[in-house]
């Protein structure tokens, strides 16, 4: 490559100098000297062994960590994850909860507060020390590295049921071919005297029923297993499959199917806005969401959820955007990068909005007229008893009763009737109040966007489309995830990827069958609820006062411009150092005051009832809830205090058998010698032996000493545990990783 051959040529030039002047100095001793004569022999046949060293060393860093094909397959791959399915059903809930198109401001003001400065800030880091989350935050703060350690807890947390989700999409995406769609009516009992519908679909609807009986086969409550659901089991295994099999060589496989995963969904969203807005009713649902409330604005809540959406959008403190950006070129714009990625998120948010809103408008038309034409046949069977057929306008026909024409009728019966209307059980059949009917999560996906697509068009291609999406969201997601727990075990532990990756994916399939018993979906309630959000709080509370107050806001600054090649904006000074750290803590402690008001509790599906009840967790599942957010912020302290009481060292690390120098990497042993300075002042050739340092990572800034000779700084050496030689360091400035 002519990478490897430029750094080969000048490990030669800079060994060259080194010899020259190391002859230089021999020279003005006695010429008739043995020893210094065979010091120059010395030096000549290190100095050619060297660099040898140096053109294997060159080669074999630059085959150590791969790095993206292009620029476009790292943008997707950030754009995948930070994209996923919380775009489509969280966003537009919160959209409708919280004023409509008035939340678009709060939640815009707070990504460029929050997000787009956190963002930016683990880009730069993952890209500047080129390592996973273990590394990068070891490096940045030793005693804080159980940071990087309770980001891939996390991540494996999330990764357990994310993919659960995958596996349900999967379910709904085998089942989609079928004219007409299994969830287009009740089903029908048949038994030898008469044929009726399901109690439990009656009492409810087509789609409900058959997301909690046919799919989840759902029990009563969490304390009931029920055993394993065969059917979501085996989807489950399928969803971990894909996983394994993109991931297993690393971003070189998993970034090709980036193309795909993260493209298709743009295409399906584009295609379902167009076509729900030649359906009836859509523009009703587009126009409800973008009505802003503006008095809703001013409250509390409304600037809280914007923040954890914001917070959670963008993958922070997951490791997933650390870990992408390590692959990256060390002078790449990862600022413009950070901008195109928020906004970009930003604006796939709304287009998933204005899909919803348009399919469900059209929804509330299909319920609205089957509420008008059910009241209609009320209304006749009340006329000459109850109402007084002089009540009814003249030009309104019975066989086709408009919504204009039955609000104008109820509006007529309720003033002549005043307090009796209320006996005659006439339904208000009013698309407002159909459209505020707030729908979030699996709710939305599996029950009412399913509902809507049945009265498409052509329903099953809709519904394969749609569930397709789904899965390529969640996978672009997963990608990012497992990633962040994959790249910085690797780099710390020096693992193979292949056999870490299928075992994680098996131990995480292992796990995973929790989620699928029939009290499966309560677990994933659990999970979504306390394995990650208040740990991913504190992670990147913790993130940023390490950058800013331990690693130093101003010398960061300066990292940054010598790899940008230009100073970014002095508001992100601001932003590090006063103004998130502020956000992230207000949010925390608004989160904890929330969950100490309200004890946990989850929904659950009664089959008798055919209705959600919320219930309260029994002892071991608080029990469970406490675990998961203790274990998932747990390795912080124990690093601290394993490191503050020298437990683990910390010139090795405890861990890897690699220092930082700030910006450049050099091997050392972890044993190393214990001579000392003045032992080695005797042997002239030591200063000489070594080899060019290859990009390699610590935890920790090297201990090697330094000393001066004729103006040149030259290193000590030090045993180097893999290559039992030393490095050869020069004292000199910080500078991009191509001139290392």
């Amino acid at each position: 490559m002519p990478k490897n051959s430029k750094a080969v040529k000048r490990a030669e030039l800079d060994d060259d100098d080194v010899t020259e002047s190391v002859k230089d100095l021999l020279s003005n001793e006695d010429a008739g000297d043995d020893s210094f004569q065979r010091s120059t022999l010395a030096v000549s046949a290190a100095a050619g062994e060297k660099a040898r060293e140096a053109e294997e060393g060159a080669c074999g860093a630059e085959e150590e960590r791969p790095a993206w094909s292009s620029k476009l397959q790292y943008i997707l791959a950030q754009v995948g994850f930070s994209v996923g399915l919380g775009n489509v059903w969280r966003f537009p809930y919160l959209c409708q909860k919280n004023g409509g198109g008035a939340y678009l401001v709060p939640y815009l003001v707070l990504l460029v507060l929050i997000g787009i400065p956190l963002f930016f800030l683990e880009l730069s880091v993952g890209q500047r020390i080129r390592r996973g989350s273990i590394g990068v935050w070891n490096y940045i703060s030793p005693r804080l590295g159980g940071i990087g350690f309770a980001s891939c807890v996390v991540c494996f947390f999330v990764a357990l049921y994310y993919n659960v989700i995958i596996g349900w999409s999967l379910f709904y995406f085998s089942q989609s071919f079928q004219q007409p769609l299994p969830w287009h009516e009740c089903p029908l009992v048949k038994n030898k005297t008469s044929t009726y519908v399901v109690p439990e679909c009656e009492k409810s609807s087509a789609t409900t029923y058959y997301w909690y009986r046919e799919a989840l086969d759902i029990s009563d409550s969490i304390s009931e297993s029920g055993g394993l659901n065969w059917k979501m089991t085996l989807c489950l295994l399928a969803a971990w499959a894909m996983v394994c099999l993109a991931m297993i060589k690393g971003i070189q496989s998993s970034g090709k199917v980036m193309y795909f995963s993260s493209l298709f969904p743009y295409v399906v969203l584009i295609c379902f806005l167009v076509r729900a807005l030649l359906l009836k009713g859509s523009v009703d649902g587009i126009a409800h969401m973008f009505t802003p409330k503006l008095e809703i604005m001013l409250e509390a809540k409304v600037w809280r959820e914007a923040a954890t959406q914001v917070f959670f959008a963008l993958g922070l403190g997951f490791g997933g955007v650390i870990a992408f950006s390590s692959y990256n070129k060390r002078d790449n714009n990862c600022h413009f990068d950070a901008v195109l990625v928020s906004f970009i998120n930003f604006f796939t948010s709304v287009l998933a909005t204005l899909v919803v809103f348009a399919v469900l408008g059209f929804k509330a038309n299909i319920m609205n007229a089957k509420c008008v034409e059910l009241n209609a046949k009320k209304i006749v069977g009340y006329l000459g008893n109850e109402i007084s057929h002089d009540l009814i306008p003249h030009h309104i026909n019975f066989s086709h009763v408009s919504n204009e024409d039955y609000q104008q009728i109820t509006e007529i019966i309720r003033g002549v009737m005043e307090s009796d209307y209320s006996r005659l059980g006439l339904d208000n059949c009013d698309i407002k109040e159909e459209l505020n009917k707030a729908v979030q999560g699996t709710g939305l996906a599996f029950i009412a966007f399913t509902e809507a697509m049945t009265h498409f068009p052509a329903s099953p291609f809709w519904s394969v489309m749609f569930f397709l999406m789904l899965v390529n969201l969640g996978l672009g997601s997963m990608f990012g995830t497992i990633e962040g727990i994959i790249t910085p075990i690797v780099d710390t532990f020096k693992v193979r990827k292949e056999f870490l990756t299928v075992g994680c994916c098996l131990l995480a399939f292992s796990i995973g069958l929790i989620f699928v018993q029939r009290s499966g979906n309560y677990f994933v309630a659990m999970f979504d609820d306390y394995s990650a959000t208040l740990p991913l709080l504190i992670v990147v509370f913790l993130e940023n006062v390490a950058v800013a107050w331990v690693y130093g806001t101003d010398k960061f600054f300066e990292d940054l411009k010598e790899m940008l090649g230009f100073t970014p904006f002095r508001y992100y000074y601001y932003m590090w150092k006063y103004v998130t750290p502020l956000l992230l803590l207000a949010l925390l402690s608004a989160s904890l005051i929330q969950l100490g008001m309200a004890p946990p509790s989850y929904s659950a599906w009664i089959q008798e009832l055919a209705q959600e009840q919320s219930l309260s967790y029994p002892p071991w599942g608080l029990a469970v809830c406490i675990t998961l957010v203790v274990t998932a912020i747990l390795p912080v302290p124990i690093v601290f205090v394993l490191r503050y009481f020298n437990i683990i060292d910390e010139n090795s690390g405890g861990m890897s058998t690699i220092s930082y120098k700030k910006g450049r990497m050099i091997k050392e042993s972890v044993r190393r010698t214990s001579r000392t300075r003045e032992e080695d002042e005797g042997d002239d050739t030591s200063l000489i032996q070594g080899k060019t340092p290859s990009e390699a990572p610590s935890p920790m800034p090297p201990n090697s000493s330094y000393r001066k000779q004729s103006g040149s700084k030259q290193a000590d050496s030090a045993s180097n545990g893999h290559y039992s030689i030393g490095y050869l360091m020069a004292d000199t400035p910080d500078m991009p990783e191509s001139d290392l």
